[in-house]
């Protein structure tokens, strides 16, 4: 389209939108201000055509009008099934974990809690991008990660307005990030992707997951998500690698919470603990007198007789100290 005049600011105007799309300039004015709130879906249709907005964009302009559905979306769940946590467990080479609308990490399984485990605490992805420090150092391209995960909050806010938790997220990451408040004002709209996550971790370097994303059927809104590495790849060592580190740091924790449980109940109960026991004995080991033998009748110990060194250089080096 031919552009007349100066432009104050970027983007379109009113009536080059209306030409577009192919509607009454007056009626799109109307809708633009709010005094026309029932377009028809042709209409909506045309006007997404008009700004190039892609399918996720597009479907969400049809929610923003009420012309995508007629009920309320379910209530989300935060309970994840038994069922589910044991499927998980059963991909122990590989992170998996499971999301909620407002990136909340409802459940993990152990190479899960390995791959976030710089994170304190790892319980929501906005959160952890935005407001964590470790956030930037994690994703290799933090600008990328940063726009998927606001345009993922704007597409859950067109599913469920009126979600409280995702109202209040959203506001305490305005509040506190400069750059989330940028991102959000953007009002770009994307769903989770399959693109590649680019992580940098700590204890593994660098690493290039390929993941998926599922619906889970009888929890509407929560997504399991599956991470993978091509096998036989370095980043396929560096997550079995990661899975050694993170079973060693368990069965270490594991370790010291069993000795503080022993302790508390000894004290509760009022025993002595047996390392307390052992080490007592030590002490007293030291203030029992040594045996007679090893005293003169002036009760000092007596000196004994320094024993012959040998000398263990070899025959040649013996003979020759001078060499």
């Amino acid at each position: 389209m031919a552009s007349y005049g100066v432009r104050r600011v970027a983007g379109l105007r009113r009536e080059e939108v209306a030409v577009l799309a192919g509607v009454n300039v007056d009626y799109y004015t109307r809708l633009e201000q709010g005094r026309e709130r029932h377009p028809s879906p042709q209409v909506l249709d045309a006007l997404s055509r008009a700004l190039h907005l892609d399918t996720e964009a597009g479907a969400h302009l049809h929610r923003l009008a009420g012309a995508a559905s007629n009920h309320r979306p379910v209530q989300q769940r935060n309970v994840v099934s038994p069922a589910l946590r044991q499927l998980m467990d059963g991909y122990p080479n590989t992170p998996a974990f499971v999301l909620n609308r407002t990136l909340d990490i409802l459940a993990t399984n152990a190479l899960a809690d390995a791959l976030y485990s710089p994170f304190n605490p790892a319980d929501n992805l906005a959160c952890m991008t935005f407001l964590d420090p470790a956030g930037r150092d994690f994703s290799t391209h933090w600008d990328w990660t940063a726009q998927a995960t606001v345009a993922t909050l704007r597409h859950a806010a067109g599913i469920d307005p009126d979600n409280p938790r995702l109202n209040a997220l959203i506001g305490t990451l305005t509040e506190r990030s400069a750059a989330f408040l940028t991102l959000w004002q953007a009002h770009t709209v994307r769903g989770k992707t399959q693109d590649a996550k680019q992580l940098n971790h700590p204890d593994v370097g660098p690493l290039t997951l390929t993941y998926q994303a599922f619906d889970v059927r009888d929890a509407p809104g929560q997504q399991l998500v599956i991470y993978h590495a091509e096998p036989g790849s370095s980043n396929a060592e560096a997550l079995s690698l990661l899975g050694a580190i993170n079973a060693i740091r368990r069965r270490q924790h594991e370790t010291r919470t069993h000795r503080t449980n022993d302790l508390a109940l000894a004290q509760k109960v009022g025993v002595r603990p047996q390392t307390e026991l052992t080490g007592t004995a030590h002490s007293r080991a030291a203030d029992v007198p040594p045996p007679e033998d090893t005293l003169t009748n002036t009760g000092r110990p007596a000196v004994r007789p320094e024993r012959p060194r040998h000398d263990f250089r070899h025959p040649r080096t013996a003979s020759a100290p001078g060499h």
